[in-house]
């Protein structure tokens, strides 16, 4: 177990490595064009420059794709975020491309060819254009263009474009500490500054007291000198051996009345998280209890369940006249190892349980896989079979969409896992015919026929596992079946003195309610710091289990931006992916500043953070 805890944080660290240096790439490149991360894309033509910095070479399809006609600007935070989604070309990736002209596979492209393409398709160059590129000695002879020594030159121009601005950056130390903060104070390593402690401190001074063989630091960077206004929070963690292992499911709930889901995060690929939402039914007035945590299904010895370290919370909320008019009831605060709950008193009516997951650990990992598992193999007597790991797999996946744990899919639940693998629907027609080729029972699918349906598709495209690669992907499965981009979790509802029922709505990405639910529980249950200099902008921070939550609110006719600086933090991670950044608060509003966690868990961690009003 030592040695898997060991593994698993160094698996943790290098991720947490690998983020920092896509982030100091992406400022790099910004600063090429921008005077400041603080300052916004302001054109098409600046976006395309950008991105031209950062090694990408954007068709205008692509930048019309991020820049349509209701965009006015860009912030740095759009720009991480478009980077992520279009990945640099690849040497491969180019070769193929011209393969599909050169079909004779000769490695040359005649010049009168090549401009006719150009001129002609797509994207439409002009001849002078054209020719600007058959000119050049380095990869063009006897009228023809050599296209491996052409894509090579790409490559190696794309890449001493972002060298450079990384040297600039480096070179130039006021752009990475004042606008940026300096990567390499981040909390990769684990530094521990505070002792162990399982009681939380809060100072509301700007200044961190010094420890022991430390020399202090102001909390305060550099870059908030020039600021109007900032207001620093500091809270001390102990390890996860000192967390809070409040009960909150006693015996007596047990003799009462039980209903149970279960339902899936999804990380999408431009990072975005999408869940399953639920209505709750209470026939009458009662005291329930209602609890979270991720679902652990069938474990396999020495690979690692990530999602079990994921952090799970539900929103309560009550539907009053209308849907889009709900109130927020509560949200599970108390806290037993991974399991977070909810006891109190509900009338009788329709509540929407909103699951919640900060993205400190569901989150994009760089695959380290280098083979891929094998899906299907052809039986001595040539019959296409299921391999053992891509069974286990099947078996996993129809664990978890059996959303009510009966062992059976009903058509409700199978829609549910069509909707995420091909975004379609099963109708009735469409289930009856299901019904006749594979094992149902009382019109719900078994396992075995969920694993003959898989089968019949791997079938359909002779033993091509493609689309198999699709499903097990949006599911959340890398390359090694193994589940890095999902966690599925499981609902329990107590109640004392009625029966309550929980259904499944919809699967989609957390809605403008759950946002401003998790707004509301921290204004009300966190601790809030007006700003200094600034009455009208305050700082709300809450702890709750291993998460620590801030929120920012704008009381003003304007908006504001507000830079957040975590460079004086310690063990933690930010679902922002950054030390330092900017948030844009609109006037009359609230909004998230961040969600942060430890990053080992086995240590302690210090959260400090400075907001400051620029």
């Amino acid at each position: 177990q030592k040695v898997t805890r060991s593994e698993s944080s160094q698996a943790k660290k290098s991720q947490h490595a690998e983020e920092a240096i896509f982030y100091m790439n992406c400022r790099a490149a910004y600063l090429t064009v921008l005077k400041s991360s603080l300052e916004n894309i302001k054109s098409k033509e600046q976006l395309s420059l950008v991105l031209q910095q950062a090694g990408r070479n954007p068709s205008q399809k692509t930048v019309n794709k991020y820049w349509t006609s209701q965009t006015s600007t860009l912030n740095f935070d759009d720009f991480c975020t478009i980077l992520k989604k279009e990945k640099p070309a690849t040497k491969t990736e180019l070769l193929e491309a011209f393969g599909k002209i050169d079909t004779d596979n000769t490695g040359y492209i005649l010049h009168d060819e090549l401009c006719r393409i150009l001129t002609t398709r797509g994207e439409k160059m002009t001849r002078d254009e054209v020719s600007a590129i058959t000119k050049q000695a380095d990869f063009n002879c006897s009228g023809k263009l050599d296209y491996n020594k052409f894509c090579d030159l790409y490559i190696t121009t794309s890449e001493r474009c972002c060298k450079t601005a990384r040297e600039k950056l480096e070179v130039d130390s006021r752009l990475r500490q004042q606008q940026f903060g300096s990567q390499a104070e981040t909390s990769t390593e684990g530094i521990i500054v505070s002792k162990p402690s399982p009681r939380v401190s809060r100072k509301t001074d700007h200044k961190l007291a010094p420890t022991k063989g430390d020399s202090r630091t102001p909390s305060r960077p550099s870059s908030a000198q020039s600021c109007k206004a900032s207001i620093s929070t500091t809270i001390s963690m102990g390890a996860s051996s000192n967390r809070n292992t409040k009960l909150i499911e006693p015996d007596t709930i047990k003799e009462w009345q039980c209903a149970q889901s279960k339902g899936c995060f999804y990380l999408e690929e431009d990072g975005e998280i999408i869940s399953h939402k639920y209505k709750l039914h209470l026939p009458q007035r009662s005291t329930v209890c209602i609890t979270i945590k991720p679902l652990n299904v069938r474990q396999v010895e020495g690979k690692s369940c990530h999602w079990l370290s994921v952090d799970t919370a539900l929103y309560i909320l009550k539907e009053n006249e209308t849907q889009e008019n709900l109130q927020l009831v509560s949200f599970t605060e108390q806290q037993n190892k991974e399991m977070f709950g909810w006891k109190g008193e509900l009338g009788s009516g329709i509540y929407w349980l909103l699951p919640f997951t900060t993205g400190c650990r569901l989150k994009k990992v760089k695959p380290q896989i280098t083979g891929e598992a094998k899906l299907v193999y052809r039986g001595e007597d040539g019959e296409l079979t299921l391999t053992k790991e891509f069974r286990a797999a099947l078996l996993d996946i129809f664990e978890t969409i059996d959303l009510d744990g009966n062992g059976l899919l009903s058509l409700e639940e199978y829609n549910f896992f069509e909707l995420r693998t091909s975004g379609e629907k099963c109708d009735e027609e469409a289930w009856a015919v299901c019904k006749e080729n594979f094992d149902m029972r009382k019109n719900e699918l078994t396992r075995q026929g969920f694993m003959d349906l898989n089968l019949m598709e791997a079938n359909d495209r002779e033993g091509d596992p493609s689309d198999l690669w699709v499903t097990l992907l949006s599911l959340g499965y890398n390359k090694a079946l193994e589940m890095t981009e999902a966690c599925p979790f499981v609902i329990d509802i107590y109640a004392e003195k009625c029966k309550p029922r929980i259904k499944a709505i919809y699967l989609e990405a957390g809605s403008w309610q759950l946002n401003r639910a998790i707004c509301k529980s921290v204004v009300n249950k966190g601790e809030a710091k007006v700003m200094d200099g600034c009455e009208n902008i305050i700082i709300y921070t809450y702890k709750v289990g291993r998460r620590i939550t801030s929120v920012i609110e704008n009381k003003s006719e304007k908006k504001v931006i507000v830079h957040v600086n975590n460079e004086q933090s310690k063990n933690c991670l930010s679902n922002r992916g950054l030390t330092v950044f900017a948030v844009e608060v609109a006037p009359k509003s609230m909004m998230v500043s961040q969600h942060v966690m430890p990053l080992n868990e086995q240590e302690e961690w210090l959260y400090n953070c400075v907001h400051s009003l620029l």
